[in-house]
């Protein structure tokens, strides 16, 4: 048999007397003691208060979420790439109105002319003179300085070092010989092209012939003069070019090693650009090494001038340099448009920036080698040592780099 023990039912104050499950004193899910249904309003009072607190949440949540994702958004690459699209939508309003301020229409200013044979024993010669300055200043709504030289050679020698932009020469007797006017295309194309129209204009309506002769034209392949400002800024242009992608491609190059292959890609740079413009093209008759040496320090002065500010401001950097070099630095350059048609500012500041060195410089040595002037290298070299100065000091900031490298 089997001693297994069956359960009996128990008596009334079990669990299963006879009047059903026992009460405990405790709700449960059939009614409190009052048979009310207590379970019922404890579940709705806890339904209230949940409901009252769901919406606080809620709240909570929409209000930090609005938080939440501004900073999600501030830390993502996004807010770069919109700050960088709207610099660059900034940058291509500048640049297009900056080159138009300055080349649409550029403004006479002040030239200084030379002048032969007004001499004070020839008062007829300087009246003459002065009247013929006088009318074409108020035809270009300019005036003309005019400077006395007591020979032509000594007139050719201040053309020659670009003191003057053209020498007039006023003959002995009136009745000989009319007044000529030498221009120098080579000191500046635009303004010998205004001096021009402007004499011809002046001699039909006043009937002072003037007789206009170019004395230092350009090259053939130039007549223009644009092609050393289109060589200065493939210089400048691609000498940030290339530290911008240096500091991308190359990132593990210590700042001595940067320096280094900033200056290998700048000769190698200058080399090429020379050969094009000389060698293929033929469009100006470079003194080779001289203008390759130019070219080069200028795509080295802006390489460095962007890795300064790579140091200083990090990514940011590209700001600073395009509208030092570019926005600034090119159009006031004096190569696309001379010096006396700049707006005076930009004409004076021009020429202490690396892109208004570097067109004086080129421009010098190509067509004034007898006459160099030592201010556009002080200029170029004077930048690419600070930009390098400041980098070196600031080399630690410098993006990437191997340990233990200087």
């Amino acid at each position: 048999m089997s001693d297994r023990r069956h359960p009996l039912p128990e008596g009334p104050d079990g669990p299963e007397g006879p009047d059903g499950p026992a009460r405990t004193g405790r709700p449960d899910d059939s009614g409190g003691p009052d048979g009310s249904g207590g379970s019922d309003g404890s579940r709705t009072a806890h339904g209230s208060h949940d409901a009252r607190a769901g919406r606080g949440t809620g709240e909570g949540r929409r209000s930090g979420g609005a938080a939440g994702r501004w900073r999600r958004f501030g830390e993502s690459p996004f807010l770069p790439a919109t700050v960088l699209s709207l610099l660059i939508a900034v940058a291509a309003g500048l640049f297009a109105g900056s080159y138009t301020y300055v080349m649409a229409d550029p403004t006479p200013r002040r030239f200084p002319v030379a002048v032969v044979g007004a001499t004070e024993s020839a008062a007829a010669h300087r009246e003459r003179a002065e009247a013929f300055a006088d009318a074409v200043g108020e035809d270009l709504r300019s005036s003309l300085e005019l400077h006395e030289y007591p020979t032509a050679a000594a007139a050719g020698e201040a053309l020659e070092s670009q003191q003057v932009f053209a020498v007039l020469r006023i003959p002995a007797g009136p009745d000989r010989e009319q007044p000529v006017l030498e221009v120098s295309s080579a000191s500046g194309a635009s303004v010998a092209e205004l001096l021009t129209e402007a004499a011809r204009s002046v001699g039909e309506e006043t009937g002072l012939r003037v007789a206009v002769r170019d004395a230092k034209p350009l090259d053939p392949g130039d007549p223009r003069g644009l092609a050393l400002f289109y060589v200065t800024l493939a210089a400048v242009v691609t000498g940030f070019i290339g530290a911008i992608q240096m500091s991308v491609h190359a990132r593990d190059l210590n700042p001595s090693e940067r320096i280094a292959f900033t200056a290998a890609y700048s000769l190698l740079g200058g080399f090429a650009i020379a050969a094009a413009v000389d060698w293929l093209l033929n469009a100006v008759d470079f003194p080779f090494v001289h203008s390759w040496m130019i070219l080069a320090l200028t795509m080295f002065t802006s390489g460095m001038v962007f890795t300064m500010f790579q140091a200083l401001i990090g990514r940011w950097a590209m700001l600073p340099t395009w509208g030092l070099m570019v926005l600034i630095g090119n159009p006031s350059s004096g190569g696309a448009v001379s010096w006396p048609l700049l707006p005076s500012l930009l004409g004076t500041v021009g020429r202490w920036l690396p892109p208004g060195a570097s067109v004086n410089a080129q421009h010098t040595a190509v067509y004034f080698p007898d006459h160099l002037h030592v201010q556009p290298y002080l200029v170029l070299t004077a930048w690419a040592v600070v930009s390098c100065a400041v980098f070196w000091i600031r080399r630690h900031r410098h993006p990437g780099g191997r340990d233990g490298g200087s």
